[in-house]
């Protein structure tokens, strides 16, 4: 295909109606052609041109590109598709943090630096979430789980990667703002 035109219309509707974000791998996939990377990723940088100004954007995330609602409009969905936002315990979330800050870690790790041991109902709520899993086992007596951050993760977090997370500094400020906040709203 050397039709950027062609390309780029091709790749907005797989885009526009794809419920999933789309790896640069699965969009070569599409065309007989061998379609170069450079090409592909010059019709995707000019289809975010195109839509710039409008209420729905293009953005490269973990998982791959997606078509999206631009964050400032997302409260107008909200009140056409009201959704009870999950709301994640003070634990949960600061289990989250030490896992994505300091992976891979052991569930031991993540005791040591909270201070309390951790329920089970944490880590399954956070593998149901599909933002941590088990990446391999720690060489020691018992052999405990090393857990880390998923792509689904980052993607739900509109990160392409781990270092795009804030600094811990401003982490710390944000945890301390409210200290009276028993749970968090995690909106995604």
């Amino acid at each position: 295909m050397n039709n950027i035109q062609d390309l780029k219309l091709i790749l907005e509707s797989v885009l526009l109606s794809s419920r999933e974000p789309i790896s640069i791998n699965e969009m070569r996939r599409l065309f007989d052609d061998d379609l170069s990377i450079e090409l592909l990723r010059r019709a995707l940088d000019e289809l975010c041109l195109a839509w710039q100004g409008r209420g729905v954007e293009l953005v490269q995330i973990a998982e791959g590109w997606r078509f999206q609602t631009r964050p400032e409009y997302q409260r107008y969905l909200s009140r056409l598709n009201p959704e009870k936002q999950p709301k994640y315990s003070r634990a949960v979330m600061e289990t989250l943090a030490i896992i994505a800050y300091k992976q891979p870690v052991t569930r031991g790790d993540i005791e040591e630096i909270r201070g309390v041991t951790v329920n089970s109902q944490i880590i399954k709520t956070l593998e149901e979430r599909d933002w941590i899993k088990v990446v391999g086992h720690r060489d020691v007596p018992g052999r405990p789980a090393l857990f880390a951050t998923t792509a689904s993760f980052l993607s739900d977090l509109n990160l392409r990667a781990l270092d795009e997370l804030p600094a811990l500094l401003d982490l710390g400020s944000l945890t301390h703002a409210n200290p009276h906040t028993a749970e968090l709203n995690l909106e995604l």
